[in-house]
């Protein structure tokens, strides 16, 4: 498998791939946006920072590439629903920037506070002005923390180190788990009124772009100190300009803008600004610790099928993975066998988890229904992380219930499909600990696995019809692997369903429609 590292990596995370045999790793730094398109289509993973810009063309490119790895957080740079619908998984590292991250917001804080980069170049130019540049200390100051994630709340610890009163903002995040923090939870307009100092620590998203903006600085104490070393974009630049020059804003510190690197930034011409290069994560130990997190991962993926930091694709490791690998292969079973039989546009489909399963993180069985769902229909379009997208795309609603209490198996996966034109229920358990099974089509009760070439035929329950059904087969050199027969005694009714080492072809499929007492057969293939 070929490997592009397109993006500066700490050598230890290069050695780490390259450490790999079955692994071709090729560093190229220097690659135009034309060039990687054209060269992309060689490669199984692209490893990259934050320089690269993975487009929709270059992903439309990618014949062969099957992730997108981002040693860092940020995913700005890469078209992640392009990279989903093309079944390309997308991961980050979002553990690895965070001590260092929160450590410069700490930097820029103190550094604003104190005039420190202003006073240095003072002090180089020759000047020696001790009064222009009098500081503000932080003690019993009140730092309002906007999103507190886990860099937020390291920021919030290493503020308490400080002696500041710590109040924080984040809707996604219960108060109570706020408070448990030693920081106080607050509305926004409660944050905005009350800080001293205002750092963001959010991702950027359509809510919280321009969070930041005329509106919420006019509400803002005259005097506070922004600080944003997390997106730009969230604090509008602009308005931040405006407010500073009105007196609102005493100071900001920006390490990330709109623009990187900025252009004609009316912010960098304020003295009260300070700002760097987006160094956030810029820290040998930080460099590095993304580096090796991103090689493993990219390893794991490639070799093992383990998915970890995807933000387009459930989070599985190694020992999660190996309890659910059976339901994942019945899962997705289920769902290729449930859409073969089904005529007709798929309308809604229907899971429900009974038993020990519920116990699991279903989300990931869900996800291998969907693939088997599709499959039949898209063949190698369709994955683990697109699936979703896809059912969507296809207007399929997806139901999911969960039921504790097991009747006739300790777990139990059943699948309905709805379509335009009629419906059908499948459902399957797991014997022993690793051996799908099929024990239910509609009404009819069997016990079969739920793999290779599969006939099902619905029957008329009279004496010598299985033999005859094994009979023709036999006459077209078919050999018959399995046999298991269902049966409803009120309605006189059997369902067979065979595994033949060979597929059974069109003309033997009509022989057997041809019998008396034979009504329906369908060939399946899982």
């Amino acid at each position: 498998m070929k490997i592009l590292v397109s993006d500066n990596l700490a050598e230890a995370g290069v050695e780490k791939l390259q450490s790999i045999p079955d692994f071709e790793v090729e560093v190229n730094t220097s690659l135009t946006h034309e060039e990687l398109r054209q060269v992309i289509k060689e490669y199984d993973a692209l490893v990259i920072r934050s320089a690269t810009k993975v487009t929709a063309d270059i992903i439309e490119a990618a014949e062969r590439l099957k992730v997108i790895a981002r040693a860092g957080i940020g995913l700005d740079n890469v078209d992640i629903a392009a990279a989903t619908k093309h079944g390309i998984v997308v991961m980050n590292t979002p553990e690895g920037n965070v001590i260092t991250t929160a450590e410069h917001t700490i930097a820029m804080l103190l550094a604003l506070s104190r005039n420190i980069p202003q006073a240095t170049y003072s002090l180089k130019s020759g000047k020696w002005e001790k009064k222009r540049f009098r500081g503000k200390e932080v003690f019993n100051k009140t730092l309002g923390i906007i999103g507190i994630g886990r860099i937020g709340r390291v920021v919030a610890d290493r503020a308490k180190g400080l002696k500041m009163n710590v109040i924080a903002y984040d809707p996604y995040i219960g108060s109570d788990y706020v408070n448990k923090l030693g920081v106080e939870a607050v509305t926004f307009d409660e944050l905005l009124q009350r800080a001293d100092y205002i750092s963001v620590h959010t991702p950027i998203t359509q809510e919280t772009r321009n969070l930041l903006n005329a509106e919420a600085f006019a509400r803002m104490k005259r005097g506070v100190f922004v600080i944003n070393c997390a997106r730009g974009g969230i604090v509008n630049e602009q308005d931040l300009y405006d407010a500073i020059q009105s007196g609102i804003v005493a100071g900001a510190a920006l390490d990330v803008f709109t623009q990187e690197p900025p252009k004609d930034n009316p912010l960098l011409t304020l003295e009260k600004v300070i700002g760097t290069p987006h160094l956030g994560a810029s820290t040998d130990e930080a460099q590095e610790n993304v580096a090796v997190a991103v090689a493993d991962q990219v390893i794991d993926y490639l070799l093992n099928g383990t998915i970890r930091n995807a933000v387009n694709a459930p989070t599985i490791d190694g020992e999660v993975l190996a309890n659910l690998r059976p339901y994942l292969t019945l899962a997705e079973r289920l769902g290729s066998l449930v859409q073969q039989l089904t005529r007709g546009p798929m309308s809604q489909i229907t899971i429900e988890y009974v038993g020990e399963v519920c116990n699991l993180d279903t989300r990931p069985l869900t996800i291998s229904v969907l693939k088997g769902l599709l499959s039949p229909i898209l063949g190698d379009q369709v994955n683990f992380v697109n699936a979703p997208v896809l059912a969507r795309e296809r207007d399929i609603k997806v139901t999911e219930t969960m039921r504790g209490e097991a009747e006739d198996f300790t777990n139990l996966i059943s699948v309905q499909l709805k379509t335009q034109e009629e419906e059908n229920l499948v459902a399957g358990t797991i014997f022993g600990k690793r051996d799908p099974r099929l024990v239910r089509i509609n009404d009819f009760r069997l016990e079969a696995a739920i793999e290779g070439h599969l006939v099902l035929i619905y029957n008329i329950d009279t004496p010598g019809t299985i033999g005859a059904i094994g009979t023709c087969l036999g006459r077209h050199s078919i050999n018959i692997s399995m046999m298991d027969v269902g049966q409803v005694l009120e309605r006189g009714q059997n369902i067979i369903l065979l595994r033949t080492d060979t597929p059974v072809p069109p003309p033997v499929v009509q022989e057997l429609l041809a019998m008396e007492n034979v009504n329906v057969v369908q060939v399946l293939e899982l």
